[in-house]
């Protein structure tokens, strides 16, 4: 049995006291983590080896964006992919050594403000990052996860409020069809929604400008942890750590946490 969580933890230097929090408290073999906000020299490797995770494929950059994978268990970089074509750390692909499985780590890009690419580059930027995931997700063959801040809620579910964010960055039509060609590539399995089915609530972020997040609940299902079919099959259990959301110093997205038979 392996454990594998995924959080955008918003700099994981300033939130290492409620990363180490997680791990005392809930210990997954695997931790792919987005939005690190540190170069690779100046991630926390000590702080994460005191706790049993000595194994690490870090991509970093300075300031912004960059993943990291952190492991109590061997893994081995594979891959590092730049699908938006602009130098920004966003990915990192790990193979769990002796499972053959693949861990793909990703920040796909909030796509800013304004939904159109016409006067907002950062939505189309979106949306190209996305079609070249589709492509690639189209040559796989290995027993593969895919698990990060997707910037996407796919369903109406997936919102607090379906019709008023419609027109919202990371709720429209256009990003829901073009993240649908993406999971339709690989016949990607959506193992969140296979433990907490539709239309039960499922959010995993909530916007730093509410001061009160639990009373107004404007939450979203931005993060997702999909998976091959065979291996989604080896899938037995599925949580959100929606309490994470209000530790001290909080990111504001919360850890999933996916248990595979493998």
């Amino acid at each position: 049995m392996v454990s594998i969580a995924s959080w955008n933890i918003n700099s994981v230097r300033l939130r290492m006291p409620i990363v180490e929090r997680f791990i005392r408290q809930e210990a997954p073999d695997v931790i792919c983590l987005q939005e690190i906000k540190c170069e690779e020299h100046l991630f926390p490797y000590e702080a994460f080896a005191e706790l049993g995770y000595t194994h690490h494929a870090v991509h970093g950059q300075k300031g912004y964006h960059g993943v990291a994978t952190v492991s109590r268990i061997p893994i081995r970089e594979v891959n590092r992919f730049d699908w938006q074509a602009n130098g920004e750390a966003r990915h990192v692909g790990v193979e769990l050594v002796g499972k053959d499985v693949v861990l793909e780590n990703v920040y796909i890009p909030a796509g800013g403000d304004e939904p159109d690419r016409e006067v907002n580059p950062k939505f189309g930027q979106k949306l190209d990052f996305l079609e070249r995931m589709t492509r690639w997700a189209d040559t796989l063959h290995k027993p593969t996860m895919i698990v990060g801040d997707f910037n996407i809620a796919p369903l109406e579910c997936d919102v607090w409020n379906h019709k008023q964010l419609l027109k919202v960055v990371s709720h429209t039509p256009v990003e829901v069809e073009t993240l649908q060609r993406f999971m339709d590539a690989h016949g990607w399995a959506d193992v969140g929604r296979q433990h907490i089915l539709a239309p039960e609530r499922y959010y995993s972020w909530w916007s730093y400008r509410s001061k009160d997040w639990q009373a107004g609940d404007r939450g979203r299902r931005l993060d997702h942890m999909w998976a091959s079919p065979e291996l989604a099959r080896q899938a037995t259990g599925h949580r959100v750590l929606e309490e994470a959301r209000g530790w001290t110093q909080p990111s504001d997205h919360v850890p999933l946490i996916t248990e595979l038979d493998i």
